[in-house]
Order: C-alpha cells, then sequence, then structure tokens
C-alpha cells in the first residue's frame, strides 16, 4: 500500500448561543472564507460581496467579535495534514503467452 498526504483545515468557532460549530475544508482559502461568513452571520452583518477573502481582513474581523465577549466567544482555524492509504489501482498486466 502507499500513503499519501492530505491536507485538510479545520474551524471551530462557538459563542453562548449553542454549541460550537465545526467545520473541515480542504484549502486555507476556504477556511477563512467559512469563518468571515460565520462571523457576519453570528453579527448579523451583510455577506460579503463576491471577491476574495484576505485572511488577516477575517481574523480582525473575528477577533473584534471575540473580543465583545471574550468569556463565551472563540474561533480557531488548524491545519492538519493527514496520512492517506491508497489502493494500487493499476497493477501491470500479466505477460499472456502467444
Amino acid at each position: 500500500m502507499l500513503y499519501d498526504v492530505v491536507s485538510a483545515y479545520t474551524l471551530v468557532i462557538g459563542d453562548e448561543d449553542g454549541p460550537p460549530t465545526v467545520s473541515v475544508h480542504p484549502t486555507a482559502h476556504d477556511a477563512w472564507r467559512a469563518l468571515d461568513r460565520e462571523v457576519r452571520a453570528r453579527c448579523r452583518m451583510w455577506p460579503r460581496p463576491r471577491r476574495v477573502v484576505d485572511p488577516e481582513a477575517a481574523a480582525r474581523l473575528a477577533d473584534a467579535w471575540r473580543a465583545s465577549d471574550r468569556e463565551c466567544r472563540f474561533w480557531q482555524i488548524r491545519p492538519h495534514q493527514l496520512p492517506v492509504m491508497l489502493p494500487a489501482t493499476g497493477r501491470r498486466a500479466l505477460a499472456t503467452s502467444r
């Protein structure tokens, strides 16, 4: 069996309104976009227009959201590298005799 490494990013965000929200994303860009979207939804802000989300701007927005209630609000984005077992999909065909 062959092994490959797959990157994944988890976003954990929560406040006093219920259990934390946990999501898994294939790229860092998707995780930062999800953080921006979650914070804007929790603050009842307008969704960001369709454009590239800047990680620093998303972090500033999330930090400002968290600062208003540090005892109950939190967020975290974590990168992971997951080893994945790959089956041998193409094996050399046996030579047939003529």
